[in-house]
């Protein structure tokens, strides 16, 4: 009998401290959702949008054959200015001749080879972010009852029609 009294001593032990551990950490109980509104937020997002065009520019250019002219006066300038210097002045005379032929054939060629103007089609892009103000869901506000008592919460996501909730129970003159 002393054996029996002492395992039900130990059973009533257990489950005085298995209630205690409940109500020190609580419970989860389920709550009923009555409303739950979406709570949004205004956000300015960046759109990134390339924005092409088309230019067009006017380019000068240069048929064959232009850099012909210069280049022979030069050479003919050379040879007629060595003829006529003697000592230094031979050297002196032989490049004032080639920069003389070569500034005369440049002439010469460029009415023989006028520049002809060129229209080119460019097309240009750059990238120009836009800035658009949104609406976006950040939350919601949640009214439920648990306990014929009416409580407000806000989650990230809606809670369906049942809201988890924990309950703690405290004895009122316990520490």
């Amino acid at each position: 009998m002393k054996r029996i009294i002492t395992v039900m001593t130990m059973g009533i032990s257990a489950l005085t401290f298995s209630a205690a551990a409940v109500s020190e950490h609580g419970f989860i109980d389920q709550a009923k959702v009555i409303e739950a509104q979406p709570l949004y937020e205004t956000v300015s997002v960046t759109n990134p949008v390339t924005e092409c065009w088309t230019e067009t520019v006017n380019r000068n250019s240069y048929r064959p054959g232009a850099y012909i002219a210069p280049i022979a006066g030069g050479i003919v300038g050379g040879v007629v200015g060595h003829q006529f210097g003697k000592g230094r002045g031979k050297t002196a005379l032989t490049v004032a001749g080639t920069l003389l032929g070569a500034t005369v054939g440049h002439g010469l060629g460029h009415s023989s080879y006028p520049q002809r103007p060129t229209v080119e089609h460019v097309r240009q892009c750059e990238t120009v972010n836009h800035y658009e103000q949104q609406q976006q869901l950040v939350g919601y506000r949640v009214k439920y009852r648990y306990e014929g008592q009416t409580y407000y919460t806000r989650t990230t996501e809606h809670p369906g029609k049942r809201l988890p909730v924990r309950v703690n129970v405290h004895p009122a003159n316990g520490i």
